[in-house]
């Protein structure tokens, strides 16, 4: 029998699809989806006050090979749970949000089938509802009631949903509404590539880049393939940030866009080769939307560069620096919004990123058009992107450990490390505690004109060891000196 709660990882539902893979059997099967699909209409019903027979579902896949049967389950619950059922076919995750916003669409709720870049066994399931993302607590409640209830999985008809169509109109408008310069085709003269790689991403380069005229010549990886034959499907990895740094130089490009499966996350490198991704994104973006909101409030996870809080700092603005977790980050902006602080953006590390103006939607493809926008308008000023940056420093060195526990506690067992860490840092002299810290424990190292920050996974045995240092070696001299601490904890797997 499948343990429901685990498939639970934070606000998604994540499991393992397909066999093929040894020691990873399946657990999320057509069954169980049905189930979880069937328990959200009950959950969506609750939530919005409305009788099942009246609501109305959209379900959407990425390029994943058990998408489409895993699509057909989500469907048959839906329906069994008395609900309407639209299937929306490849789409991004975004795109799904947007089914509840947009009203020729008029979804009650939506979910997406998708693990975001995860290795082709796996997949997944997001939900939405009227205009918003589901909570932790909202995932734990329907995986309490998918163990209690089922579906029968009867198949029924249902009916096709286009929302691509859509919502690549809403991205062209808002590329066209941005540049300076109006145009029918205001994009005519500039080559943008795409990387999708192989995932749902490759309509941004047909339906809203080449719309608009632009060169798409040169991208790759548009045709989805769940085989993820040519790299992982991640703007976060830097071997695929650097496939695309040359897709963009060996093609005389303007401008480079990479996005993970779902079209949830991105990254890009300008015509100079310069990758925008991690810390460039964010001080990029921070950047642009500090213009229309001067002195406001940058929200982003926790393992950011000190160089970044320099600059976002010099730009006026405040660098909040809070966990990880694309969720975390959003409803903490939405949080400070709500006291009044004016924080328009939240972005993680990774590529999630939320904007005010854009309904705090972690959404690749709105921050592709930002970027496309800034592309054309600083080519009018004579500008790149990179040099809008240019006082964005890199650390010389940068490394993360993933340290393992091997205790079947794991987290209590983390907290303790945690603690003990906390109460060793005193008697290092060269340690200063860094302020306003959210999660685990950040240590500036002035010595080593560095810093680490240990903390707990948000869902494996794990503990992230991140360290980044301005001189050579520092970052060595930095692990050298907590490791000697670091030993006394026998559970916890430490590299050499």
């Amino acid at each position: 029998m499948v343990n429901y709660s685990a498939l639970q990882n934070g606000s998604d539902v994540r499991g393992i699809a397909m066999e093929g893979v040894e020691g990873e059997p399946v657990n999320l099967s057509p069954e169980a989806v049905s189930d979880i699909a069937y328990a959200f209409v009950k959950w969506l019903g609750k939530r919005l006050g409305k009788s099942p027979s009246t609501l109305k579902i959209a379900v959407g896949k990425d390029s994943r090979l058990s998408g489409p049967s895993l699509t057909e389950a989500a469907l048959a619950g839906i329906t069994d749970g008395g609900a309407s059922a639209e299937d929306c076919g490849l789409a991004s995750t975004p795109a799904m949000f947007m089914a509840t916003i947009f009203p020729e669409a008029g979804f009650d709720g939506a979910i997406m089938i998708t693990a975001s870049h995860l290795p082709w066994n796996r997949n997944g399931m997001k939900f939405f509802a009227n205009g918003t993302g589901l909570e932790k607590f909202d995932i734990s409640a329907l995986l309490e009631t998918a163990i209690e209830e089922k579906s029968v999985m009867q198949r029924s008809e249902q009916k096709q949903f286009d929302i691509m169509t859509p919502y690549a109109a809403h991205l062209r408008e808002i590329i066209k509404t941005g540049i300076k310069v109006k145009r029918d085709r205001p994009l005519e003269g500039f080559k943008i590539a795409v990387d999708a790689g192989n995932g749902a991403g490759g309509f941004f380069a047909r339906d809203v880049l080449e719309v608009l005229g632009a060169d798409i010549s040169a991208s790759r990886y548009l045709e989805p393939d769940g085989h993820f034959p040519n790299h992982a499907p991640n703007p976060e990895n830097s071997q695929v940030m650097e496939i695309a740094r040359q897709m963009v130089l060996e093609n005389g490009c303007d401008l480079g866009i990479v996005f993970d499966t779902d079209v949830d996350r991105s990254a890009a490198v300008d015509e100079t080769g310069s990758i925008l991704s991690r810390n460039r994104l964010i001080g990029l973006l921070a950047k642009i939307v500090s213009e229309s909101n001067p002195g406001c409030t940058i929200v982003t996870d926790s393992v950011t560069s000190d160089h970044l809080t320099r600059f976002i700092e010099g730009l006026g603005c405040v660098h909040h620096r809070f966990k990880r977790g694309y969720r975390n980050v959003i409803n903490e902006a939405i949080r400070l919004n709500n006291q009044g602080v004016n924080a328009p953006l939240a972005i993680e590390t990774s590529g999630h990123c939320a904007i005010r103006d854009n309904y705090f939607l972690d959404d690749g493809a709105y921050v592709a058009a930002l970027l496309v926008i800034e592309t054309v308008n600083a080519r009018h000023n004579g500008q790149t992107l990179s040099a809008m940056i240019k006082e964005l420093k890199d650390p010389l060195e940068a490394v993360e450990y993933r340290l393992k526990i091997n205790a079947d506690d794991y987290k209590r067992y983390a907290d303790d490390v945690l603690r003990e860490v906390k109460a060793y840092l005193p008697t290092q002299a060269a340690w200063r505690m860094a302020p306003d810290n959210y999660e685990g424990v950040r240590v500036t190292v002035p010595v080593h004109k560095g810093w680490f920050l240990l903390r707990m996974s948000l869902h494996d045995p794990l503990m992230p060891l991140n360290i980044e240092s301005d001189l050579e070696s520092g970052v060595d001299r930095i692990y050298t000196e907590l490791k000697s601490f670091l030993k006394s904890f026998p559970k916890l797997e430490l590299p050499k």
